[in-house]
């Protein structure tokens, strides 16, 4: 199912500073976690040959970093000086390849893809503290010839400029299912319940948070992938911003 975006809303749009190339086109593409986002991030661009962003990867890198040092992660100043350091690079590789998230020289992909992680990530993405922190970092992907960023809030507070912006959406019970299967392919023992639990759990967390809550931005495309195959979203959205693009460059 497809939502069009609000033509007349312009309120999140701003002028923002940015330490990478304004002028490179962005794709936005936001929205929950197991509801696509981040293969089609991917798969677009590889099909675009443009660089990709996966900024929940930077609050899960983050969080692994503190937990590490022994930093407590209710302490939120101490984890923004962390997410200060971070040198993190994103590499799409070739196509049926998982985004490689490489910190300093080291690959930690799948260090960082855990449940335990992500669940450390979304706590200390409600802390203004570490938002700030990493909020420059983000922008600072956006360089030539453009930009996929896959994200919460990339459409609504990272990058409120973007040319193209999209948000992909699922059930909770699709997406428990998509990440029950991921995490059986790695060999982790889990119960399907219990991935539904903390998914709606995470839902209302970022959904209710103060800074940046999780919802489509007013100009966004809303996709919901609950019944569409992943090729098919690919090529939709891949259409429409190779079609805009060619039109008025």
């Amino acid at each position: 199912m497809i939502h069009a975006p609000d033509q007349q809303a312009n309120s999140e749009r701003s002028k923002t500073l940015s330490t990478g190339n304004p002028t490179a086109p962005v794709v936005t593409i936001d929205g929950p976690s197991g509801s696509g986002k981040g293969t089609l991030a991917v798969s677009l661009a590889r099909r675009l040959n443009w660089r990709v962003l996966d900024s929940g990867a930077l609050y899960r890198i983050t969080a692994l970093s503190a937990s590490k040092q022994g930093v407590d992660l209710s302490q939120a100043e101490a984890v923004a000086k962390i997410a200060h350091t971070l040198d993190v690079s994103f590499e799409a590789g070739e196509a049926g390849q998982p985004l490689r998230v490489i910190l300093g020289q080291q690959d930690i992909t799948a260090e960082i893809r855990t449940e335990q992680c992500g669940a450390m990530a979304s706590t200390i993405a409600v802390y203004p503290e570490v938002r700030l922190a990493l909020l420059q970092r983000q922008r600072a992907f956006q360089e030539a010839p453009g930009l996929v960023a896959d994200g919460r809030d990339m459409g609504t507070v990272v990058f409120p400029d973007a040319r193209f912006k999209f948000y992909v959406t699922a059930s909770a019970e699709v997406r428990a299912q998509r990440r029950y299967q991921q995490l059986k392919q790695q060999g982790e023992i889990v119960r399907l319940p219990h991935l539904l639990r903390e998914i709606q759990k995470r839902d209302e967390r970022d959904t209710q948070r103060a800074e940046a809550p999780l919802l489509p931005a007013k100009d966004a495309l809303v996709i919901d992938t609950s019944e569409l195959p992943a090729l098919q979203v690919l090529d939709y959205v891949a259409e429409i911003v190779e079609k805009t693009l060619n039109q008025n460059p």
